[in-house]
């Protein structure tokens, strides 16, 4: 969230010709919804009960939200949910009776009855802001201070490995230089402090979080900041739109790095960019970008403002063109419905109204959906799998829950929300009324696994990241697995699952941590020739390896890793390339274990 002041300065943009962009088609709503009446996303005065549309609610918790909630997993099987309980410290300092101020922690064993374990009250957890992270490959949850311009730039990292319940301090220290916003890079080893006010994106090398130290300072006015599954890439959302930054130096923790911008790109709408997420979708590189708030016709912040930036999918497959494919809105964003609105809850502040604020995907390869807080129309989710035409899927819309933490009884959402794929299940923040935790309905999402690329096999390309080989991912269960990769595995194992992949002799295999629907994936390889890693596949040799991995460590005789911290695998049998993969960070450390797993897997 920004402030009217710090919109300030910045040069007005004036809008071109073009039309607006039409809503999105509205959802249709299935039994047991209590769907908007009127203009779709509009909630009047007097809808004490709230509206649902595919959706109902689990269970709730305190009396205040912000703009983060984050789950994690631990090794135990404790399941916990992140969320700040504050849109400005130390406003929600009223509701103090019920929770103390900062981050606060649940135990969701029970997601109907979430229960408070913990509350974070370290200096950037009391007021982060925007800020609030949580890097799920190596457990740490972090922030900035901050505040709606900036502010000094604490950083707090907690371990959450352990026990998520209980995060365990790890540092707090003013490494950030100033604080609105973040990022994390998928490794776990950078965090971005970033300062839309005053203009720093600061790199922050966290690979012992214990001694954080400051690698680089750039100076792009960032918002929200989003980073490539290999690290090489910074996307940053700000006053000047989409900007697309070269973060490679920094990955690769070359001295004196620079951060170097590669493109930039504006819309129409534009108001004030939030975030933009990369996805990829049936192959192809997407943002899921939103913008909040609304502006007037001179590009000034608006109370129900005539132009709002809402949601759009921006295709990056030429990142020194990007450019916007669709987008997604509600009729109420519409200029021609604005004057019906004036009226309404919340839509007489600045920092309220009809508009957007923050969005989060389940997962960044074919995510499916898109689930975004639009202020007083509630929590809206998408459906994307056709990128050219999102349409409006479900929604949740609060009940009235007096007294309001900010203004008037109106809904507040705020925040990204987090995701329970496996359950079918969104959890998000109401700045007004806490947390909530939903359950979106059975066949609506998830889809049921229809999203292969390939007819009877898996696809011939796929991005193979830190985690992932295509869609087929590290840490997801076997039930999970089967649900949501289509087709099915043409051979199955106790441990493991294999599948074809389209025009080749190559195949794709699974092992998973033990039998079972809950066993989960800790390796996945390939040995189809178009699975590649920087152009290194089966066939390749190995001379070549380590010229593009110069880090390459040999695991054993027929195993090398691509970096000391890398999850990426290679197996080589001569001085061939045999086969690409990706390895749980716990299997990586027992090369015994390792080797036993690459057998299972058909290697």
């Amino acid at each position: 969230m920004a402030e009217p002041d710090v919109r300030a300065g910045s040069s007005a943009f004036a809008p071109t010709a073009s039309a607006v962009p039409r809503a999105s088609p509205r959802a249709d709503c299935g039994p047991g919804s209590r769907p908007e009446t009127g203009i779709q996303g509009r909630v009047p005065a007097g809808s004490k009960a709230g509206f649902t549309c595919n959706t109902q609610l689990l269970g709730r918790h305190g009396k205040a939200g912000g703009y983060k909630v984050l789950r994690f997993t631990d090794a135990a099987g404790h399941e916990c949910a992140y969320y700040d309980n504050t849109l400005l410290f130390p406003n929600n300092a009223r509701n103090l009776s019920s929770d103390p101020t900062g981050v606060t922690v649940l135990d969701m064993a029970d997601p109907s009855k979430p229960v408070r374990t913990a509350t974070l009250s370290t200096l950037a957890m009391q007021s982060p802001h925007e800020s609030l992270v949580l890097n799920q490959r190596r457990g740490l949850l972090a922030a900035v201070q901050g505040n709606p311009a900036f502010a000094p730039g604490v950083v707090d990292l907690y371990d959450v490995n352990t026990d998520c319940r209980f995060p365990a301090l790890r540092s707090t220290l003013p490494v950030g230089v100033l604080g609105h916003e973040s990022g994390f890079a998928p490794d776990g080893n950078t965090f971005y402090a970033t300062s839309i006010g005053t203009g720093q994106v600061t790199a922050v090398d966290v690979t012992n979080p214990s001694l954080p130290a400051p690698l680089a300072v750039g100076q792009y006015t960032s918002h929200g900041l989003t980073i490539s599954e290999d690290g090489n890439r910074g996307y940053v959302a700000g006053r000047s739109g989409l900007i697309i930054l070269d973060l490679s130096e920094i990955q690769a923790r070359k001295p004196n790095p620079q951060m170097r911008e590669i493109s930039r790109l504006r819309w129409d709408t534009i108001t004030i960019p939030q975030v933009a997420i990369p996805v990829t979708i049936a192959g192809t590189p997407y943002l899921v970008e939103i913008d909040e708030f609304s502006e007037d016709e001179e590009g000034s912040l608006a109370a129900n403002g005539s132009r709002v930036g809402a949601g759009r999918i921006i295709d990056i497959s030429n990142e020194r063109a990007p450019k916007v494919v669709s987008d997604f809105r509600l009729a109420v964003h519409s200029p021609e419905n604005r004057g019906q609105l004036a009226g309404d809850p919340g839509v007489g502040s600045l920092a309220q109204g009809y508009a957007g604020h923050y969005c989060s995907v389940p997962k960044r390869v074919d995510p499916g959906i898109v689930a975004c807080s639009f202020i007083a129309s509630g929590m809206r989710v998408f459906d994307i799998r056709d990128p050219l035409k999102p349409k409006e899927l479900a929604y949740y819309v609060a009940p009235e829950a007096p007294p309001a933490t900010i203004g008037p009884p109106s809904n507040y959402a705020m925040s990204a929300p987090a995701f329970v794929p496996e359950r079918g299940e969104i959890w998000y923040s109401d700045g007004n009324s806490g947390f909530y935790a939903l359950r979106v309905a059975k066949g609506v999402w998830p889809f049921g696994g229809r999203q292969s690329g390939a007819k009877g096999c898996l696809a011939r390309r796929s991005p193979i990241g830190q985690g992932n080989l295509g869609r087929v991912q590290l840490g997801v269960t076997r039930r999970a697995m089967l649900r949501d990769i289509a087709p099915r595995p043409a051979r199955r194992a106790r441990h493991s699952y294999r599948w074809c992949v389209k025009r080749s002799k190559g195949r794709v295999s699974a092992v998973f941590s033990r039998p079972g629907a809950r066993g989960r994936a800790r390796l996945v390889v390939s040995n189809a020739p178009t699975h590649r890693i920087r152009r290194v596949g089966n066939g390749v040799a190995v001379k070549q390896l380590l010229r593009r991995f110069p880090r390459a460590k040999r695991v054993s005789r027929t195993l090398y890793r691509a970096g000391p911290r890398s999850r990426r695998v290679f197996g080589v049998r001569g001085k061939r390339v045999r086969f690409v993969g990706v390895a749980g960070r716990r299997l990586l450390r027992n090369r015994r274990v390792l080797s036993r797993e690459v057998r299972r897997a058909g290697f």
